[in-house]
């Protein structure tokens, strides 16, 4: 069977994840995907589950960014302290992403090689 690239497999767990995203492991369900059609290599699985997990982090960076946009209109101290902890919880959250696809990654290889 010919092997998917990993961009390729990343790609459609991130899809996953994202259209699961109503659920709070949708990350994990997402990796498992990416893993499991990476291959039964537990290795090539996490990598390509974290990186399963970076494309689905995109959405809630492009979701700050645009909220940046209304920063100039609401008073400086209100500011500074919205920004350090909206910057707080997406690094929080981006890293949840990522944990949580290479975990997936790494079961989905896992159950690739014993299924």
């Amino acid at each position: 069977m010919a092997q998917r690239s990993p961009l390729l497999n990343a790609l459609l767990g991130a899809v996953v994840s994202v259209v699961l995203s109503f659920t709070l492991l949708s990350p994990a369900l997402g990796g498992a995907v990416a893993g499991y059609l990476q291959g039964p290599d537990e290795r090539e699985g996490l990598r390509v589950g974290a990186l399963s997990g970076v494309i689905a982090s995109l959405p809630i960076i492009l979701l700050v960014l645009v909220a940046a946009l209304f920063v100039p209109f609401v008073p400086l101290h209100v500011a500074a302290a919205g920004i350090v902890a909206v910057l707080v919880v997406v690094v929080f959250l981006v890293a949840y992403t990522i944990a949580l696809g290479a975990a997936g990654g790494w079961f989905g290889a896992y159950a690739n090689r014993e299924l």
